[in-house]
């Protein structure tokens, strides 16, 4: 019996397929969505039989992001600065939890990817885009940071300027220039890309599980050497970008579907 609520787990010989079932919520990422996908990573970090990981979400989008709805996110920025901190590490720690996995882990997105999405699909080794699915960072839009250790991540993926471009401008990224920058290293039809994430995992499972481990580590250990100095106050500066005005201003925005007035303040 499967014990996740919002987690989807089929495994086959030493592959294993993750599928992020929240529909109704268009797969936002809730406090206990985040902390089930760490739960899950910590539980696949003693698994010696699952050699790669395919990572999924609907046929329709991957995930809209963080669930700015969820009322425990709320209780969480409304305690005490020393508990804020602390329990604020959720995202981050999730993403890491994924990222330092010794498997191969494979992210399949159809349709939209947004936000917490790209911070978590970026943890991964390797992402398969369908023709028309798109990323968009728009954290900046609802002035807060872009967080969870992912600006590092997507420098190494696509260089700092194209990273300054996808996270300050807020826009979407269409699948053919996610893939032409480095973000995306395959491109199929629609309705395709869990097919072709599968594919990759085939040929991973075709080579020797304790080399290709080993290779992982060793390229991860060589461009993640500093993203810990870039990215230690991540938690603080989202913490101080939510108590702003212009995230009030942000947040009010996006839900009347209108222009924001930032003032820096």
């Amino acid at each position: 019996m499967n014990k996740y609520k919002y987690l989807v787990i089929e495994e086959s010989g030493r592959k294993a397929t993750v599928r992020i079932n929240r529909p109704e919520k268009k797969n936002t990422l809730s406090v206990d969505l985040l902390k089930e996908l760490y739960d899950l990573a910590m539980e696949f970090r003693m698994r010696h039989d699952i050699s790669v990981i395919v990572l999924t979400g609907s046929d329709t989008f991957f995930s809209a992001g963080v669930d700015l709805g969820d009322s425990a996110l709320y209780e969480v920025m409304g305690a005490g600065l020393a508990e804020k901190r602390a329990k604020m590490e959720f995202g981050p720690r999730m993403c890491r939890a994924w990222e330092e996995l010794d498997q191969i882990t494979i992210a399949a997105i159809e349709g939209f990817c947004v936000g917490g999405g790209v911070a978590l699909t970026a943890s991964l080794d390797f992402r398969v885009m369908a023709e028309s699915s798109f990323i968009r960072v728009a954290e900046l839009g609802l002035a807060m940071n872009m967080s969870w250790a992912s600006i590092p991540r997507l420098v190494h993926l696509v260089g700092p300027a194209r990273t300054k471009e996808i996270v300050i401008f807020a826009e979407r990224i269409p699948a053919r220039d996610a893939y032409d920058w480095g973000f995306a290293q395959r491109i199929c039809p629609d309705n395709d890309a869990l097919k072709e994430a599968t594919f990759l995992a085939e040929k991973v499972l075709e080579k020797p599980p304790v080399p290709v481990a080993m290779t992982k580590q060793t390229v991860n250990a060589t461009v993640t050497a500093l993203d810990r100095t870039a990215t230690y106050m991540d938690v603080d500066q989202f913490i101080l970008t939510v108590g702003a005005e212009d995230f009030q201003e942000g947040v009010s925005a996006f839900m009347e579907k209108r222009k924001p007035k930032f003032t820096g303040r």
